[in-house]
């Protein structure tokens, strides 16, 4: 192998080892962002839960829950 052949292997091989760090990065990221929006929906539901149990404890105090 000259040195031409060599150093288009050895990009080759670098070009590769990039693609793969890339496509190990976006996964983490995707992985991420599904983490976040679990847990916003979570909180979100949360929330929602409290907002309802206030409600009826307003119902309750006023007499509209009769």
């Amino acid at each position: 192998m000259n040195n031409n052949q060599s150093a288009a292997a050895q990009a080759g091989q670098v070009k590769g080892q990039a693609e793969e760090k890339g496509s190990q990065l976006m996964d983490q990221a995707s992985s991420a962002a599904q983490s976040a929006k679990e847990t916003v929906q979570e909180a979100g539901a949360q929330v929602q839960q409290k907002a309802s149990e206030a409600a009826e404890k307003v119902k309750d105090a006023t007499g509209m829950n009769k």
